[in-house]
């Protein structure tokens, strides 16, 4: 059984977005469906790789475009060029993300009662948006994300199980900014966890972070191998 990529064009608001899609090649019956939403570089071969990694746990996945077709940036003084829009407009990035998950949902392989999501750095404060806003998943991983609330009020009760990833040293998001998280989704009644790794900080996920000049932002394997049995713990219960 082989896993099968297929670009997958779509619209949406600033559009249209490219993302790409993996599955499993001999999938007679529908799938649950996880998005797979990138970090402030936007779509790349990282995620598509994260992408096929769910298809092998038995899911189909859309590495998610929340930038538009061709909107693509490196590491370096640039970086954030597509990323600071969305961060001023939480609503354009919460209708971006509902129309990637409607793109996945309408997959034919993938069953459109089950759907889950997955982000990585800008990618997990995306993830927790699209909780917040209640949007139709069943949970939700954070990697090593962002913490700050949109402007917007959340949805109460926040419906969607959630898994945050947190790295212990993350200059981004230290500790107090973590206990703010816990207390917001306390108060707004989600099913959460959070699982934070020590001797790790921000983007210990990220492969191309081995190096880094960058302090506490650095690729990490422990927290790497750990945060991801955790997520595909966590989605076989959600999906169960």
């Amino acid at each position: 059984m082989a896993i099968v990529r297929q670009t997958l064009v779509y619209d949406g608001p600033g559009g249209p977005f490219e993302g790409v899609l993996a599955y499993e090649d001999e999938v007679t019956t529908m799938r649950p469906g996880v998005l797979v939403v990138p970090n402030v570089l936007g779509q790349k071969e990282a995620d598509n790789v994260h992408a096929e990694n769910l298809a092998k746990l038995g899911y189909v996945a859309l590495a998610a475009d929340i930038y538009g077709q061709g909107k693509r940036t490196r590491h370096g003084p640039d970086a954030a060029t597509h990323m600071k829009p969305l961060n001023e407009d939480r609503a354009l990035l919460r209708d971006r993300l509902a129309a990637s998950l409607a793109a996945l949902r309408g997959f034919d392989r993938v069953d459109p009662a089950k759907l889950a999501a997955i982000g990585f750095c800008f990618g997990g404060k995306c993830v927790l948006d699209m909780a917040r806003a209640g949007l139709p998943i069943l949970g939700g991983v954070s990697f090593h994300g962002v913490y700050d609330r949109p402007d917007y009020a959340n949805v109460s009760p926040i419906a969607a199980k959630l898994l945050v990833c947190h790295g212990w040293e993350d200059p981004i998001a230290p500790p107090d900014v973590l206990v703010a998280l816990g207390r917001e989704l306390n108060e707004s009644g989600a099913d959460w966890q959070i699982h934070a790794y020590g001797h790790a900080g921000h983007a210990f996920t990220d492969l191309d972070r081995k190096t880094s000049t960058m302090p506490g932002v650095v690729y990490e394997p422990r927290a790497d191998r750990r945060s991801w049995r955790a997520m595909a713990n966590f989605l076989e219960e959600v999906f169960a």
